[in-house]
C-alpha cells in the first residue's frame, strides 16, 4: 500500500507540474518617454503583434508564440527577445536611452537580460581597429573574441536552446565580420579615384547631387532606419557635425531604407532631429553609387576630398577618436 501511495503522489505531483506550466507568454512593459500608441513583435521582420501602450507607457499581454528570436519595436527603435511559453516577463526602460535603460525580471529575464547587454557590448566593441590589422593579427583577434563571447555564453547557465541559438550567432557573426574584413581592404583600393556621383532625394525638399558639395569635403554616413549599429552611431555624428559646424566640409547620411519605407525614414528624421544633409538612395542598395562602393553592410563612412576624390571609402565611425584626428588634420 505505501508503496502504491507513494506512487499516486509522484504522478499527482507531476500533474499538477504540468498544469502549472502556462502554455503563453505574459509579457508587460513600462516605457518612460515611449515613440508611439504602439509597441509591435515581429519575427524577422514580419508583424506578429502589435500591443497598444496606454499614456503611461504601460502594457499587459499574453502571447502563445512560438519559442524562438523576436523583435520588440517602440517606433523605429527596437530590441532583441527571446520568448517561449510559459515566460512572465517584465519590462521596464526609457525610450530616450533606448538599449542603455532596458531591464527585465520575472521568467525569462535572464536571458533577455544576456541580449540587452550584448548590445550594449557590441556597440562599444572597436571594430574600426580591427579593420587596421594585417591578415593574421585580424584572424588572431576574432577567434580571441569569439572565444570569449562563447565562454561568457557557455558560463551563463542560461536556456539551453537559447544558448544553442546564440552559439550559432556567435558563428555567424565571426563569418560576417571576416568577409566585412576582406572586403574592407577591396575598399581601400577606391581611395584616390574619382568619387562616383549621386543625386538624391532631399529630406528637406528637392534633390541633392554630390557635385552640389564641390569645394568641400564631404563625410558621408550610408546607413537605415532599421539599423541597431546604425542609429548607435547617431549621437557620436551630432557631436562630429557641431564640433565641425562652419568649417568646409559637409555631412551628408543616406539612407537606403526601400521605398516603401519612405515615410518612415521621414518620421524619424524629424523625432531624431537629424542633422547634416539627409537623403533618401533611389533603389536602396541596388543604387548606382551603392554599388560603386560595393556596399552590401552598414553603416558605412565615406570621405570625399573638395575635387571630388575619394579619401577614404571605408572611412572611421563618428564614434572613433580616429575620424576627428583626420578632420583635424584635413580643416586646419
Amino acid at each position: 500500500m505505501k508503496r502504491v501511495f507513494i506512487i499516486g503522489m509522484v504522478l499527482a505531483a507531476s500533474f499538477a507540474s504540468k498544469a502549472q506550466t502556462k502554455n503563453y507568454v505574459s509579457f508587460k512593459a513600462e516605457i518612460a518617454n515611449k515613440n508611439g500608441d504602439f509597441i509591435s513583435l515581429r519575427d524577422n521582420k514580419k508583424v506578429y503583434k502589435k500591443i497598444q501602450v496606454n499614456k503611461d507607457g504601460v502594457f499587459k499581454d499574453t502571447l502563445n508564440i512560438k519559442e524562438g528570436m523576436y523583435q520588440m519595436y517602440d517606433g523605429v527603435e527596437y530590441t532583441d527577445l527571446y520568448l517561449k511559453n510559459g515566460y512572465d516577463l517584465t519590462l521596464k526602460m526609457d525610450a530616450k536611452k533606448f538599449d542603455e535603460s532596458i531591464v527585465y525580471s520575472g521568467t525569462g529575464a535572464k536571458e533577455n537580460n544576456y541580449l540587452a547587454k550584448a548590445t550594449l557590448a557590441e556597440s562599444a566593441f572597436e571594430f574600426e581597429k580591427l579593420m587596421e590589422l594585417n591578415d593574421a593579427d585580424f584572424g588572431a583577434a576574432i577567434d580571441a573574441k569569439i572565444k570569449s563571447d562563447l565562454e561568457k555564453l557557455e558560463g551563463s547557465k542560461l536556456d539551453a536552446n537559447f544558448v544553442a541559438l546564440q552559439k550559432k550567432k556567435i558563428e555567424g557573426d565571426k563569418a560576417g565580420m571576416t568577409a566585412y574584413f576582406k572586403e574592407s581592404k577591396e575598399k581601400s583600393k577606391l581611395n584616390n579615384t574619382d568619387a562616383p556621383g549621386f543625386d538624391y532625394v532631399n529630406f528637406k525638399g528637392g534633390t541633392t547631387k554630390l557635385s552640389d558639395l564641390n569645394g568641400k569635403y564631404v563625410y558621408i554616413d550610408v546607413w537605415a532606419t532599421w539599423c541597431g549599429p546604425c542609429r548607435a552611431e547617431i549621437p557620436f555624428l551630432k557631436k562630429v557635425e557641431e564640433k565641425y559646424e562652419g568649417k568646409n566640409i559637409a555631412f551628408v547620411s543616406i539612407s537606403v531604407d526601400v521605398d516603401k519605407d519612405l515615410e518612415k525614414w521621414r518620421k524619424f528624421v524629424e523625432e531624431k532631429q537629424l542633422g547634416g544633409i539627409q537623403l533618401f538612395a533611389d533603389k536602396n542598395w541596388n543604387s548606382d553609387f551603392m554599388k560603386s562602393f560595393s556596399i552590401n553592410s552598414i553603416p558605412r563612412f565615406i570621405l570625399i576630398d573638395p575635387s571630388g576624390k575619394v579619401v577614404s571609402a571605408d572611412a572611421a565611425r563618428p564614434s572613433s577618436p580616429k575620424l576627428q584626428e583626420q578632420l583635424d588634420g584635413l580643416l586646419k
